[in-house]
């Protein structure tokens, strides 16, 4: 009756097949390529000079922070949009799964999705291609958070609004089928959690994503503030989505190299040194330090995270969670 098949768990993991060794040092040669740009642009003295005055105790004690708060406000997003397969999911197992998601997302951001996409599809018994549909859930309401941040941020930055008829227009289109529902795409496994969910499932995935693009923002914001970068509030509520979108892409891993390189674009101005070259070693001084501190922590979390969600994943795939689909 025209309905597309959405495969069976393994044929989704054999679609994902393997890639070229090429395609996987790619991302490692741009953000080389990159951060080579970076230095070149920096005043070494400055750079050093920056890196001797942090202090490291708060600045450590402030990401750890922050990575532990990004966890809870991250699976606390993300439960929101999962629920509508795995009705069952508790945030306190999912924030154990979404930790342990954190080690491959060092490497990228979206392999680590996929890992939790799996993972939660493994510990709820939930066939994988709806537990895909509910990521596609979480990246919408992301989608919906990135695009109210840009209807505040741009007045406050003095910039057109126009710069948003586009991508509203697109968010109204996406609601229109989600209103009509097509039988054609209802018949899409994948797709499926989508139109379940409604637009009231979208606004609640909207509402609940908030908390965690606030902390993203500041994790992205604050850390200047430690290096004497003072970024006023208008731009920072403008470009720190751009920043966080650009690192999440499969450019480079954890974002090195995009940061640094995009940063040091949008931010230099506001730095406090005398000439560019140590305008931009505080950029850069601040991008490092944020970058690998962050990496290590998260990745630590993440250790420990995936201990309990191997446990859980045990557990539990013997027993589908009810009304999972």
């Amino acid at each position: 009756m025209g309905t597309v098949e959405s495969g069976t768990d393994e044929d989704w993991k054999a679609r994902a097949g393997t890639q070229p060794l090429w395609r996987r040092a790619l991302p490692f040669v741009i953000s080389v390529a990159l951060l080579g740009l970076v230095v070149a642009r920096l005043d070494l003295v400055a750079f050093r000079a920056a890196i001797a005055r942090l202090s490291v105790v708060p600045f450590v004690a402030f990401t750890l922070g922050w990575v532990l708060l990004l966890l809870a406000a991250d699976s606390f997003g993300s439960v929101a949009s999962y629920r509508v397969s795995a009705p069952g999911v508790r945030f306190v197992q999912f924030c154990m799964l979404r930790g342990a998601s954190y080690v491959p997302g060092l490497v990228n951001y979206h392999l680590g999705q996929g890992f939790l996409t799996y993972m939660t599809s493994r510990a709820f018994g939930v066939p994988l291609a709806r537990v895909a549909g509910a990521t596609l859930l979480s990246y919408a309401g992301w989608m919906g958070c990135l695009l109210g941040l840009a209807a505040v941020a741009l007045p406050l930055a003095g910039k057109p609004a126009a710069f948003l008829l586009v991508p509203i227009g697109a968010g109204i289109v996406y609601l229109i089928v989600l209103a009509l529902r097509p039988k054609r795409l209802l018949g899409i496994g994948f797709l499926a959690p989508l139109f379940e969910a409604g637009i009231r499932g979208h606004v609640i995935a909207l509402v609940a994503r908030l908390p965690h693009l606030a902390v993203l923002v500041l994790g992205t914001w604050l850390p200047f503030f430690f290096f004497g970068v003072r970024i006023p509030l208008g731009p920072a509520l403008l470009y720190m989505p751009i920043v966080l979108v650009a690192v999440t892409l499969p450019l480079t891993p954890q974002g090195f190299g995009t940061r640094d390189a995009l940063c040091l674009t949008l931010f230099a101005q506001y730095a406090s040194g005398a000439t560019d070259g140590e305008r931009a070693a505080q950029i850069a001084a601040c991008t490092t330090s944020w970058g690998v501190t962050a990496a290590l922590l998260t990745a630590a979390v993440g250790l420990v995270c995936t201990r309990y969600a191997a446990r859980l994943s045990h557990v539990t795939t013997s027993t589908p969670v009810v009304g999972a689909g």
